[in-house]
């Protein structure tokens, strides 16, 4: 026969599983220093400007 197994320090061990996974998934997510997410953050702008700069229309022109 299966060993014995108590219910509530089963679901109170999975419900603590879960916890740590959600905390390692968050930390991968949003643990991040400031030089990752400043570099991040230049990087769009420059791309952006970058487009912006190279459009064939300026926005607010007359169309022709």
């Amino acid at each position: 026969m299966g060993d014995v197994v108590n219910l509530r320090q089963a679901r109170k061990q999975k419900a603590r599983v879960e916890k740590e996974r959600l905390a390692n998934q968050n930390q991968a997510l949003h643990g991040r220093s400031k030089a990752d997410r400043d570099h991040d953050r230049l990087t769009a702008d420059k791309a952006e400007k970058f487009v912006t700069g190279h459009r064939r229309e300026k926005p607010g022109d007359p169309e022709t």
